[in-house]
């Protein structure tokens, strides 16, 4: 007898939680996801989850009306609740997966605060992971349990393509040597030629441009990242291109959070455009043309339909084994609402 899927959502990206689960056209679940007046989270789950196969679609990353540690928390009692109220199994759909910059120690002293993150889920009887373009690949390893690590490179790459952001007038460009894999992929998709900027950190946050590597005269760059924060690197990276002769200059991102003055930095930077996907919630980008948000919520209904009738979810992204990176689909890109 098969387990009903049942998708739960908290309160960081509820919109797309509703969209993933129209797409699979069932109803989100019943759950109380709120506050208490000493403002300790309250989660009552709502219905009935005895043998149901659970998910939690939750960014860990802050909404309109929640912090970064209120979702993080708010994913983990759902999944307790669920836990005691006997569901068979609980799959955390996490669209942005937070704290995971810090993946690593730096200096002395620090916390591996992405694994901290990866424990906090395990022990609370989560039993799979359900991302999207994790920061680092490795994170993955930080867990004993299944991860699928999603990829809006088909989605971005389809919006470009019908931009005509593609072929070699154009050059895809890695903000950073880390990101130079990402990179690489989009400019076999696009049929385009590769860039990389050099940078240094000299305090957290703060960014300088030292090096541009590849050719970007007379050409429309467009800059491919796994996430926008304060926007301060794209900016000065831009900046840097356009001094050596690109036309324009595009960035493309999976999450957007645009964190503290990012939205004003970017629109006042040199890039002609600003593209993202809707991992994170941002109620702000409609006001700012410059900004265009795209729908990934069919490829995590896709991946949860995969998950619940056991068939291959790697099969999304690379339908042909010994060709992945040149077999990966087209899939329609839907501005977010």
């Amino acid at each position: 007898m098969s387990h009903p899927t049942i998708i739960f959502s908290g309160n960081s990206n509820q919109p797309l939680a509703d969209e993933v689960a129209k797409r699979l056209k069932i109803s989100v679940g019943k759950a109380l996801v709120s506050r208490f007046k000493n403002e300790e989270t309250r989660v009552e789950i709502g219905e009935n989850v005895r043998g149901a196969d659970a998910f939690i679609v939750q960014s860990i990353a802050r909404g309109p009306d929640i912090g970064v540690n209120d979702s993080l928390m708010e994913m983990l009692l759902m999944a307790d609740a669920l836990k005691r109220a006997s569901a068979s199994r609980i799959t955390a759909v996490i669209p942005y997966y937070g704290y995971a910059k810090q993946d690593k120690k730096t200096k002395g002293r620090e916390p591996i605060s992405a694994k901290v993150v990866a424990n906090l889920l395990k022990v609370v009887g989560i039993r799979r992971i359900v991302t999207m373009d994790l920061h680092a690949a490795q994170i993955q390893g930080f867990f004993d349990l299944p991860v699928d690590n999603l990829m809006a490179m088909p989605v971005l790459c389809n919006y470009l393509k019908k931009e005509n952001l593609c072929d070699e007038r154009v050059v895809i460009v890695s903000p950073d040597a880390g990101g130079v894999h990402r990179a690489e992929l989009f400019a076999k998709r696009l049929n385009t030629s590769l860039a990389i900027v050099f940078k240094r950190r000299p305090r957290p946050d703060v960014v300088e441009v030292t090096d541009i590597v590849g050719h970007v005269n007379g050409k429309i760059a467009v800059i491919v990242d796994d996430m926008i924060s304060t926007g301060g690197t794209l900016a000065k990276a831009a900046e840097a291109i356009k001094a050596s002769g690109a036309t324009q200059v595009y960035t493309v991102a999976t999450h957007g959070l645009f964190a503290g003055e990012a939205i004003d930095v970017l629109n006042d930077s040199c890039i002609e455009r600003v593209i993202s996907t809707n991992t994170v919630q941002n109620t702000d980008l409609s006001r700012h043309p410059k900004f265009v948000q795209l729908s990934i919520a069919q490829t995590f209904a896709d991946a949860i339909s995969r998950i619940t009738t056991n068939r291959s979810v790697s099969e999304l992204f690379y339908p042909d084994e010994s060709a992945p990176t040149e077999s990966l689909p087209i899939l329609e890109p839907v501005v977010a609402s």
